[in-house]
């Protein structure tokens, strides 16, 4: 990805809020060492961003015998979702790499609204996957946003990636009607008032989360001008065939149709809807054909937040099974 030239002296800049360290300090099952990369705001923007990414690896050179596989969290979570998935991974012989999208978790956050679209957040995306971070040979696992972006990369730049583990999530291209859980995932995204990330994450789970995971997964928003990434995400996804990211995602189903890259589908048995992403990844893309593909049960939305090891060994499998 390359944004287009501007001519010299015209960029502005965007006003962009930061998270203070010490809101993330005593996570409860967070102890991993951050890590960040500078990428360009956009096309014609000055103003650079500061993405937060987790890089676990087996702690001896010798037992890196795995794959790279990066985590994508959806709406509104962050690498912290993944706390229970990546310790079984790297033990396993894998290396994790867990992004924060930008607004959410410990990366940077736009204050304006208008900044993130759904084409800025792929470039952020891709920028980071690729340009900063250079994978390769890349297990993707994607839920939830990490799903309409990661799709969207992979049809991209399918030569980076070896295979793809998906779990509710879905790639609308705005020909298709969302249901009724989203109509009211819309609603609530933009009335509530204050927008409770840590009621959100806990309504989409099976299990009564604790207040300390609660206080976790509200710690990245200290208050609502952190939150303009979290509100617009809902109002960036396709809902007609004439929105702004319906034709790309259109081009890229061209190609996902084509692939025969493996892709498993671990969706949960209570997920609370995301359109049938799982039936029509497995009619649509060949390689989903012949997968082993699984329900974890007993695991809401937030599947990772339900049944992180179960998933954790579902990756892994799925992994050792299509070397």
């Amino acid at each position: 990805m390359v944004y287009a030239e501007v001519p010299a002296g015209t960029e502005r800049s965007i006003a962009v809020a930061r998270t203070p360290e010490e809101r993330f300090e005593g996570l409860p099952d967070y102890p991993f060492a951050p890590h960040y990369v500078d990428i360009q705001a956009g096309a014609g923007i000055s103003t650079r961003l500061r993405v937060h990414y987790l890089d676990e690896r087996p702690a001896e050179p010798s037992q890196e015998s795995g794959e790279t596989i990066l985590l994508l969290h959806g709406e509104p979570s962050w690498s912290f979702l993944y706390r229970h998935v990546i310790p079984p991974l790297v033990e396993a012989g894998h290396r994790c790499v867990a992004p924060d999208l930008i607004g959410f978790g410990k990366s940077d956050k736009p204050i304006d609204r208008f900044v993130y679209t759904y084409e800025a957040h792929v470039d952020w995306l891709a920028h980071t996957v690729f340009d900063h971070l250079g994978l390769r040979d890349i297990t993707m696992v994607c839920q939830d946003w990490g799903g309409l972006l990661g799709l969207r990369v992979l049809a991209e730049h399918r030569d980076r990636f070896r295979r793809v583990i998906a779990t509710n999530t879905s790639f609308p291209t705005g020909d298709q009607d969302l249901g009724g859980s989203f109509a009211l995932w819309l609603q609530l995204s933009q009335r509530s008032n204050p927008f409770d990330i840590g009621q959100v994450v806990d309504r989409g789970t099976v299990t009564d989360l604790d207040p300390a995971i609660l206080a976790a997964y509200n710690a990245p928003f200290p208050d609502e001008s952190y939150l303009a990434g979290a509100r617009q995400f809902p109002l960036l996804v396709p809902l007609a065939p004439f929105d702004d990211a319906a034709a790309a995602n259109r081009r890229a189903w061209d190609i996902l149709e084509t692939m025969q890259t493996p892709f498993l589908c671990a969706f949960s048995d209570n997920d609370y809807g995301v359109g049938d992403g799982a039936r029509v990844f497995r009619e649509h893309i060949p390689g989903a054909a012949g997968q082993p593909h699984v329900t974890i049960v007993n695991a809401g939305h937030f599947v990772q937040e339900d049944q992180g090891p179960v998933l954790a060994g579902t990756i892994d499998e799925f992994i050792r099974s299509t070397r």
